[in-house]
């Protein structure tokens, strides 16, 4: 009768009952056939007996693939579950290692993970159910559950984003001919980036940005009509009006900002060896003490427009008269006669074209962005580096001194655009103004773009500072003047003679 009795007894084993009058040798036997069955809990004290959970099928299956991307993820278990122990710590679903966000929820005896976006096409991802997950009577699974499965292609849903961009979001000292680029998450429809891709001004308000976009695999380009502003901060955005090849928008613009660096130096070629240079119309000097210091003096005219001047490394005289000698530490380059010759023509000819080249490489049209602080009066203020453009068209130095900033950096640069002329200085004897350069500021890295004609310090004395390059002429003095006046840079005009009295020219 026990061995009916205990025969009847094993058949009930999945319910979870107690065997206390067992002896410890039926007990011990009992134990073999239960695990012998399968996985089972067991205590010697209590005698209880009870099944372990475990996962019996998951949706999708181990392996599946071709999954849809709005698709659910299932684990059933082989009897009912405490629901409190299955949550987003103990059911989880990863790409990869990353886990992804999901809610989870139990009904019956199956746990179902929804996630809270769609899943990405053509991706691998791996479910978990981990060992401690509990039935009702505190029966736990014995080891983590795992298993994979793979999306298919799946129609398109997803919504495109940007990956990637250059210039990275606060970046600084970026280049001011720099292009901008935006990388998406995948191909883009190319007719809706143009209109979607903008820069902005933000250093002015938010003032746009003139460009051209282009678009070529994943990549947007935007390629401003000129370069961007020195030290100067932009915005550049991506629209949600940006959508893939299936007709998905972006789901927020896409706003990434950027700071441009300072000017670079616009190239000078042979004009480095010049300290005047009087175009195609002569260069001329009155009085007794003009100097060019460390550089040559040249025009493309004949040598008889070079007046009050003599060539300090050849001996040359070109019309000097006992009131006005000038002391050219350099040559002087002319077209002829005699001294003027073929190749001091040529060197002549060739600074002349590096003249025009400079000059419209500093122009509004190729250095644009230029803010006038002064209203078109420099005198008084202190500037940092950048670019400045006088909104009336004239740019005066009269009512003190300018002084240029350059913080601590010696490659500092400043542009000074005027569509006419630039005045420095005012009548009378205390007349003279200067241009001061401060922390590290050069005068080689100061340039004066000038649409008709310089005149500086007509008063005589003053120290300018910076390459003036002017359209139609640049007057240093007036006759009388016995006062010094000094310039740390070049004098070069393009269609008009330069006039000096008692001037030195520093070549930087």
């Amino acid at each position: 009768m026990k061995k009916n009795s205990l025969q009847k007894e094993k058949t009930l084993v999945p319910t979870c009952k107690t065997y206390s009058h067992i002896s410890n040798k039926w007990f011990m036997l009992l134990l073999l056939v239960v695990f012998a069955a399968g996985c089972k809990k067991v205590t010697e004290k209590t005698g209880l007996i009870g099944v372990c959970p475990k996962v019996i099928s998951t949706s999708p299956s181990d392996t599946a693939s071709g999954i849809s991307l709005i698709t659910k993820v299932d684990a059933t278990f082989n009897e009912v579950m405490n629901a409190s122990t299955l949550n987003t710590a103990t059911f989880t679903v990863q790409r990869g290692t990353t886990g992804i966000a999901g809610v989870v929820t139990y009904t019956g005896s199956t746990a179902t993970f929804t996630p809270t976006a769609n899943l990405a096409p053509n991706t691998s991802y791996t479910g978990t159910i981990v060992a401690g997950v509990k039935d009702p009577s505190g029966n736990a699974m014995i080891a983590d559950y795992v298993w994979s499965f793979k999306t298919g292609a799946g129609p398109d849903i997803m919504a495109p984003y940007v990956t990637a961009t250059d210039p990275l979001n606060a970046a600084i000292n970026v280049a001011p001919d720099k292009n901008i680029s935006a990388t998406f998450s995948e191909a883009m429809d190319p007719l809706t980036i143009p209109t979607s891709f903008t820069i902005t001004n933000t250093t002015l308000g938010g003032t746009s940005i003139a460009g051209a976009v282009s678009y070529s695999g994943i990549t947007a380009v935007f390629k401003p009509s000129a370069d961007l502003s020195p030290n100067t901060t932009y915005a550049a955005t991506i629209t949600i009006g940006a959508k893939d090849l299936a007709g998905n928008a972006m789901l927020n613009n896409y706003v990434w900002n950027f700071t441009t660096g300072q000017v670079t130096p616009p190239a000078i070629g042979s004009l480095s060896d010049f300290g005047v240079f009087g175009g195609n119309a002569g260069i001329t000097n009155q009085g007794l003490n003009t100097v060019i210091n460390n550089g040559s003096i040249g025009t493309t005219a004949a040598s008889t427009l070079i007046t009050g001047f003599h060539d300090g490394t050849m001996g040359d005289i070109y019309t000097e008269t006992p009131l006005n000698v000038g002391d050219v530490k350099g040559r002087i380059y002319t077209a002829p006669p005699t001294p003027g010759d073929a190749t001091s023509f040529v060197i002549a000819t060739k600074g002349l074209a590096d003249a025009n080249i400079l000059y419209n490489s500093i122009s509004p049209a190729s250095k644009p962005g230029g803010t006038d602080p002064g209203a078109g009066e420099l005198g008084g203020l202190t500037l940092a580096p950048g670019i400045y453009k006088s909104a009336s068209g004239t740019f005066k130095i009269t009512n003190g001194d300018l002084t240029l900033d350059a913080k601590g950096d010696p490659n500092a640069v400043w542009i000074f655009q005027t569509a006419a002329g630039l005045t420095v200085g005012v009548a009378g004897p205390a007349g003279a103004r200067s241009v001061k350069m401060i922390n590290g500021a050069l005068p080689k890295n100061v340039y004066w773009y000038v649409g008709s004609a310089a005149t500086i310090n007509a008063a005589g004395g003053g120290i300018m500072s910076g390459t003036i390059i002017s359209s139609a002429g640049i007057t240093f003095s007036t006759a009388g003047n016995a006062v010094q006046t000094v310039l740390n840079g070049r004098a070069i005009s393009l269609v008009a003679s330069v006039t000096m009295v008692n001037t030195t020219i520093n070549v930087q």
